[in-house]
């Protein structure tokens, strides 16, 4: 575990964590408190919206899309937090798509997913939202860098998303890649992990060949993550030239945000 502090129990919010704590190639840490990511906010209980209310959040990042905010609902309020939403594309994009996820048989989910496509899919996805949300994540960024702290980033699963704008703040704070890849593994725990849903819950819609075409859309794969770090490396040859150029985060824009999020 990355994290210096001890880790509340939700019980309607899913893969909530601080990400504190996490060390900095200059020797720096990323400051407890600060920033935080998790799953959708939609079921949280009243212990949970009393916890969230408690982390003196100004604002909420959501990059659910529209379906997802028509499957799952709106976040609850949390007193006196900007919300923000800021959708990015699903890596399992689109209504149909999501409906063969739940009520796909056999056959189709072999088609679509089988011989590996599921997981090309992911990893595509996330090169595409590195290459193709560029303003969007520029506008995380300059957010956090200016007022928006502490804030915490989700979307519906607080894998993909979250995870991945999550790993492009982490990487504009100078946290090593093996770090960040190990934080955005912790989606993996049981009780983080997304809920497979299926609308038959019969053994047979959810066999183990059915659960295993499936898995690489609900698993935290180390290769979809490295598959985004590539990007930056082939279209901006690194880092550096990702924020500035990419991101268009001026020098002084990058010190302000560090200031803001490292001890």
């Amino acid at each position: 575990m990355t994290q210096q502090i001890q880790e509340p129990e939700l019980s309607g919010v899913r893969n909530f964590r601080d990400v504190g704590g996490m060390p900095t190639s200059d020797g720096r840490r990323v400051r407890t408190g600060r920033l935080f990511r998790s799953g959708h906010l939609a079921h949280a209980t009243e212990t949970d919206t009393e916890f969230l209310g408690s982390l003196g959040l100004h604002t909420v990042f959501d990059f659910r899309n529209g379906a997802d905010h028509a499957l799952e609902g709106p976040d609850v309020e949390l007193p006196g937090v900007r919300n923000v939403n800021i959708p990015l594309s699903d890596p399992a994009d689109g209504r149909e798509f999501w409906k063969m996820v739940r009520d796909g048989d056999l056959d189709q989910l072999r088609s679509v997913l089988g011989d590996g496509k599921a997981a090309a899919r992911m990893a595509n996805s996330y090169r595409g939202m590195i290459k193709n949300r560029t303003a969007e994540h520029s506008r995380v960024l300059h957010a956090l860098a200016e007022d928006s702290v502490p804030a915490l980033m989700h979307c519906a699963a607080g894998k993909d998303r979250a995870g991945l704008s999550i790993a492009v703040t982490l990487l504009a704070l100078r946290v090593e890649r093996e770090a960040i890849v190990a934080d955005y593994l912790e989606s993996n725990a049981p009780h983080r992990r997304y809920r497979v849903r299926r609308s038959d819950e019969s053994a047979e819609a959810r066999s183990p060949e059915v659960m295993e075409l499936l898995a690489p859309l609900f698993d935290a794969r180390a290769e979809y993550l490295l598959a985004a770090f590539d990007t930056i490396d082939e279209i901006w040859g690194g880092v550096d030239a990702y924020l500035s150029q990419g991101l268009g985060l001026a020098p002084e824009t990058q010190d302000r945000l560090r200031e803001r999020l490292l001890d």
